[in-house]
């Protein structure tokens, strides 16, 4: 049990599991002083080298009075951290605060501390001192440090990368034999890069241990054919695994060596050789006796089918978190529990370790779904070649993540951000553990490779097994975010795969100009309406009528696709009768090799009755790679552009005499065939979407600076208003001052107690006058009769004054205000939050039934840049009343975006600010006025994304 030493409580919240740079898992913890016996164990497992390095002198053991000093701490000038597996040290970090002349010091006035490592031998290249060096830094930080100092021999030179490579300010200097090396705590780009690639490989590196194994053992295989662990054994033997595989079964006769032609054990120590990934498909009882003996015998990671975890209540609840805790310390990842399983096409792995009986099809999308159930269907439909989206295609992973207790999506996005294998990203989610992290990781990814989501437990709480931090945003706030990362959100699965079809097969279109022809007028006056309700711009449908050839066929696209007005055609088919009707194969050759000839503009098909078209368009094309092709994605393509897509080999393709699938024509694109017009102009009207904002997110925009922002003096409020309580609601003077100083001026309003005084207001103020009831039920609520506007004289606001006190009741129940008119405009409402799950918000929309009725509110990530500002308030449907909608004038929309820059800049500069809006905001012709603005402060969290690396807690 951690107990306190010397003056301070025990900082629970320092306890962290991170991901190291080879995948495996360790725990950074607080040293304490009941770590005497593991320091000691620890620094004899050291060499005389890396102790040579860390005290300049042979130091061949701790003496009592060492021992003392490093476990002894006071968790605030002078901390220690370990890095462990199991119950094991494996590195330790230390920093002891210091003052003038780098002596020991104590208090806040000393913002300097001197900090050393120490790491395993056999550690040494896994990113632990990297690891740490994040760890003690946030806690430094925490503690009022600003600067760490470092001395190191010059010969050390992997103790002096660790801190090069940090990406902090640094001031390096030389002196008696010896580096000193100084730098600054504050994050800074380039540490915040260094800090995100990092841990972006060590997570990818991570799932790419579990999905390419070079040995597999599946531990629950019963004696009796059937069951869980007997199906997955012989799927992955059935599906040519390339590793080595084994059985494990407890229950297995003496002498039994083999099950289903599959070396087997009783125990997964008992294998003679190293095991990477264990699939446990024992009961839930048993597993930790299971987890015990993959941890002794070093294997890497665990994919956990066996249910009976979170998703029963609390117990299982409980059971999961155990289970996280102990593979956890054993630096095992885990996928599930309750999982699916996994599935890799590569050649060179092969791996079917799931409950799926047949190996999809090898091909260029990934998939990841939390529901077993909808992994399924997701496999299904893409493995089929008929039904729903016709045509097939192939996967390049699938990972089922189950209960998630570990491995989550942003995990495998992280693989897939840089898996050569996979093109497009498919995502069935049913809830987001991380959605700040979430949107970042996301934001990186969609700018190489599309990335498509459809999220279950929209409008309810997700699924019992997920435990989730729980955000206060709607759903349509989270989309909207999504959407702004760069995320193709879809509504259904069929929708997911509708997408993911089109943008494995197909390039991105340039934009929303679509040519659509076809040998049905109906269908294409369909296929046309499609278009204008989903925001496209369609030409008139070329009739080519029934009796259209494959050749008419194929000249009226290969005119389409060469007309510089249209972004990408959409070909309409249906069956056609008589002596000369054009067959599916002939109909599908003609089209292919139109679209050949001018690759860079999409083609879709929309059948009807043509199962055989859908069929042969994907029968003799594939995704597989080109020869020559590129390993990956351009993630800065040409306008409407993207890498020729790759794929593998059997999706559809014909088989050369040995049975291997044939190349595809060189410089086709497979063609997928939709049975319904609005299937297919939904999914291009996504791939519009997303080119756009492709072409967009190559420049982002900034974050602009303003001369007159005063960010010292409005910390200084906070902190003084912060220092009365936990957390408040500012008054309106406070409130007033705070978004002053950020250049949000707020018009004055005065309050009203009585005739006279509201006399005397207006008297101060000037003619003319609005007189406001601000009561909680009539703010804001102009329908009401609550407000009255344009007093131009005394006895007008005396008159108004006593019809509001005869309608709504005394004084003391209205609180009215008196505030001078601004001018005419459109009044809007801007707002800033800060979600505990998903970050700092920031939203905009019209003032009144729009946003509150119609829920037309447009959200952006903070901090905002001049180029989302221009885009917030285009994104409402309301927006033209902004724009000189039926000859009013357009209002000051530049005045508006700045508005909201300046609120964004306040928010991410102070978190301590949790909440601001201002409401109305009447923007004028020229000029804007805040007429209304509330502000509420809270404590900051001790850490944010910006911290360091760590997993979710168990």
């Amino acid at each position: 049990m951690q107990t306190s030493s010397d003056r301070h409580e025990y900082p629970a919240h320092w306890e962290a599991d991170v991901v190291l740079r080879d995948g495996g898992t360790a725990r950074i913890r607080p040293i304490t002083a009941d770590d005497a016996e593991r320091l000691v164990s620890f620094y004899e497992q050291v060499s005389d080298e890396s102790k040579y390095y860390r005290f300049f002198a042979p130091y061949p053991r701790l003496s009592a009075k060492d021992v003392h000093r490093f476990t002894h701490h006071d968790f605030v000038d002078r901390v220690g951290l370990a890095a462990t597996v199991g119950d094991e040290f494996i590195g330790t970090v230390r920093y002891d605060r210091i003052g003038a002349g780098g002596r020991p010091a104590t208090g806040a006035e000393a913002d300097e501390a001197e900090v050393a490592f120490l790491v395993q031998d056999a550690h040494q290249g896994r990113g632990v001192a990297s690891a740490l060096l994040e760890h003690i830094a946030a806690v430094a930080r925490e503690r009022g440090i600003r600067r760490f100092a470092a001395e190191v021999l010059p010969a050390n030179t992997k103790m002096i990368k660790v801190f090069t490579d940090a990406g902090y300010t640094q001031k390096r200097s030389f002196e008696d034999g010896v580096v000193r090396l100084e730098f600054g705590l504050e994050p800074t780009d380039r540490s915040l890069a260094v800090q995100y690639a990092r841990e972006q490989r060590a997570e990818a590196r991570s799932v790419q241990r579990l999905l390419a194994p070079g040995a597999v053992a599946v531990i629950g295989t019963g004696r009796a054919p059937g069951g869980v662990g007997r199906s997955i054994l012989g799927n992955i033997r059935d599906g040519g695994y390339t590793g080595r595989l084994y059985a494990v079964n407890g229950a297995l006769p003496e002498g039994q060596k083999e099950l289903d032609g599959v070396p087997a054990f009783r125990s997964v120590r008992d294998i003679d050789g190293p095991v990477d990934v264990a699939v446990v498909a024992v009961p839930a009882e048993r597993v930790p006796e299971v987890v015990a003996d993959c941890g002794e015998h070093d294997v890497q990671g665990l994919v956990v089918v066996s249910a009976g975890y979170a998703e029963s209540g609390p117990d299982g609840r409980e059971r999961q978190r155990a289970l996280v805790r102990q593979a956890r310390s054993y630096g095992m990842r885990i996928i599930g529990p309750s999982s699916f399983g996994v599935i890799n096409t590569s050649p060179e792995v092969r791996l079917n370790a799931s409950l799926a009986p047949d190996m999809p099809r090898a091909g260029r999308i990934g998939l990841f779904a939390q529901s077993g159930a909808i992994g399924v269907a997701l496999l299904s439909r893409l493995h089929r070649r008929g039904g729903g989206v016709t045509g097939v295609t192939g996967l390049s992973t699938f990972v089922s993540s189950g209960n998630r207790a570990d491995v989550s999506g942003n995990d495998v996005l992280q693989y897939w951000y840089e898996d050569a294998d996979t093109d497009v990203a498919l995502m069935y989610l049913e809830s987001i553990g991380n959605p700040r992290k979430f949107t970042r990781l996301a934001r990186r990814t969609a700018a190489a490779k599309p990335l498509v989501v459809v999220q279950g437990a929209r409008h309810g709480a997700g699924p019992r097994g997920h435990a989730v931090r729980a955000t206060q945003l709607p759903h349509a706030t989270v989309s909207a975010l999504l959407r702004q990362a760069g995320v193709i959100r879809v509504d259904t699965i069929t929708d997911l795969v509708d997408a993911g079809l089109l943008l494995a097969r197909q390039p991105l279109p340039a934009g929303p100009r679509v040519a659509i022809l076809g040998n049905s007028e109906s269908l294409g006056l369909l296929t046309f309406d499609a278009c204008l309700a989903e925001g496209l711009r369609p030409h008139p449908p070329q009739d080519l009528t029934t009796a259209a050839s494959a050749a008419d066929f194929h000249a009226a696209l290969s005119h389409a696709l060469a007309d510089d007005s249209s972004d990408a055609v959409v070909v309409t088919a249906i069956p056609s009768v008589g002596e000369g009707s054009v067959g599916d194969a002939a109909l599908a050759e003609a089209l292919r090799s139109a679209a050949a000839e001018q690759p860079t503009k999409p083609v879709l098909v929309v059948h009807v009755e043509l199962g055989g078209l859908a069929e042969a368009l994907s029968a003799a094309t594939s995704t597989a790679p080109q020869p020559g092709a590129g390993s990956g994605p351009d993630p800065t393509p040409r306008t409407g552009e993207r890498v020729k897509p790759r794929a593998a080999a059997d999706e559809g393709a014909p088989a050369d005499e040995k049975g291997a699938p044939a190349p595809p024509p060189e410089g086709t694109h497979p063609i997928p065939a939709y049975p319904a017009a609005e299937r297919a102009v939904r999914a291009l009207a996504q791939a519009v979407a997303y080119g756009q904002w492709r072409r967009d997110a190559a420049d982002p925009g900034k974050v602009p600076e303003y001369e007159d922002i005063d960010e010292r003096g409005a910390a200084a409020l906070i902190e003084g208003m912060l220092a009365r309580g936990q957390g408040l609601t500012l008054t309106t003077e406070a409130t007033c001052e705070l978004l002053a100083a950020y250049g949000v001026h707020v018009h004055r309003a005065l309050p009203a107690p009585t005739p006279d005084a509201a006399a005397e207001a207006a008297r101060t103020l000037g003619h003319p006058v609005a007189l406001k009831a601000t009561a909680p039920h009539l703010r804001h609520r102009a329908d009401l009769g609550g407000v009255r506007l344009d007093l131009a004289d005394e006895e007008q606001l005396r008159r108004a004054y006593a019809e509001l006190t005869e309608l709504f009741g005394s004084p003391e129940e209205l609180r009215p205000v008196v505030q001078r008119m601004a001018p005419r405009g459109v009044d809007t409402v801007v707002r800033a939050v800060i979600d505990p799950a998903a970050g700092a918000v920031l939203s905009f929309g019209l003032a009144g039934a729009a946003s509150q009725l119609l829920g037309d509110m447009a959200h952006r990530l903070i901090p905002v840049t001049d180029r989302d500002a221009t885009s917030l308030v285009r994104s409402i449907r309301t927006a033209p009343l902004l724009f000189g909608w039926r000859g009013s004038a357009p209002v000051d929309t530049p005045a508006l975006e700045e508005l909201m820059l300046r609120v964004s800049r306040l928010v991410h500069d102070h978190p301590e600010v949790v909440a601001v809006t201002l409401e109305p905001v009447v923007v004028a012709p020229h000029g804007i006025s805040v007429l209304g603005a509330s502000v509420r402060l809270a404590p900051p969290p001790a850490r944010d994304d910006h911290g360091p690396r760590t997993l979710p807690a168990y």
